[in-house]
């Protein structure tokens, strides 16, 4: 049999769901989740082989209008997977209210109708009537002709399965990209710090949203399989410190923990990990730490 490929870009506005829809797609964490915005900061691809078809989705950035040099890369690496795509997901959380003035911003990242097939997805239907769902989607297919509309819930993966047997057939015929039991194209050292970012991101809720950033400078595997790491927080005040350490350092040793324990289940081998806070003001605009991340300053 024929051996099939499809390169598949979900795109759509920040906490649309895109990170927690490839999660559920692949069956593994590949990309971080967390209630706030814009936690993806750098495309993450995931890989769902399935028979003779290779499934490859883009996770991008969500979309929005940038001020600064970080938030500028993050839209250009979420423009640049568009450009990459055979195939695109636009993906809308159908609960909200705003999701026809979402979609016409989004449309000035989508290539022209018939130029490559561009799905809808909503989702969250869970939060939704059956009938305003429908109304909805109706409205959205008036102001862009989509190939097909996939009404899902990425968190429970209702109506999921049935998405990817329509993206299945429709893939073309090519070679795969990746070896059949691949599940991401993420570097371990860069996953483990997604794990701890997002752990800091769910512990100090609105205290710390985005000056930091987390790096794994050192990854030393033993002869036994064990590995030990260590990661440096990097913040762009000494005043973040204290509210990452929290009293006596309980924060970050309960943060330490948690990443650490899913870093383990995710790769299979016990996990030594060593967290430091390093100030760096600037890092924000700085081209070094943005490289890091797959991004371009």
């Amino acid at each position: 049999m024929d051996q099939k490929t499809a390169l598949i870009t979900l795109m759509g506005p920040p906490n649309a769901g895109k990170s927690t829809l490839i999660n559920q797609i692949i069956g593994e964490k590949v990309s971080i989740v967390s209630p706030k915005v814009q936690t993806t900061r750098s495309r993450v691809r995931g890989v769902l082989t399935d028979d003779n078809v290779q499934l490859i989705f883009t996770d991008t950035p969500g979309l929005f209008v940038p001020k600064k040099k970080l938030e500028k890369a993050i839209v250009r690496a979420a423009e640049d997977g568009v450009g990459d795509a055979d195939t695109i997901c636009v993906i809308l959380d159908s609960a909200r209210k705003d999701c026809e003035e979402k979609l016409e911003f989004l449309l000035k990242y989508v290539p022209p109708a018939g130029t490559h097939p561009v799905y809808l997805i909503l989702n969250k239907i869970d939060m939704i009537d059956t009938k305003q769902l429908l109304a909805l989607s109706q409205k959205l297919n008036e102001i862009y002709q989509f190939q097909a509309t996939f009404m899902i819930s990425a968190e429970t993966g209702n109506g999921v399965k049935d998405m990817i047997g329509e993206l299945s057939k429709s893939a073309p015929e090519g070679p795969w990209l990746f070896p059949e039991d691949q599940l991401s194209d993420l570097p371990a050292r860069l996953m483990a710090a997604e794990i701890t970012r997002e752990h800091l991101f769910r512990r100090l809720h609105q205290e710390l949203p985005y000056q930091l950033t987390v790096e794994t400078e050192n990854w030393e595997t033993f002869d036994n399989g064990d590995a030990k790491l260590s990661q440096v927080i990097y913040v762009t005040r000494d005043g973040h410190k204290g509210i990452i350490l929290g009293k006596q350092g309980k924060t970050l040793k309960a943060i330490a923990t948690a990443a650490r324990k899913e870093m383990e289940e995710l790769l299979d081998q016990k996990i030594h990990l060593n967290i430091f806070i390093k100030v760096r003001e600037n890092w924000i605009d700085d081209p070094e730490r943005l490289s890091h991340w797959g991004l371009e300053s």
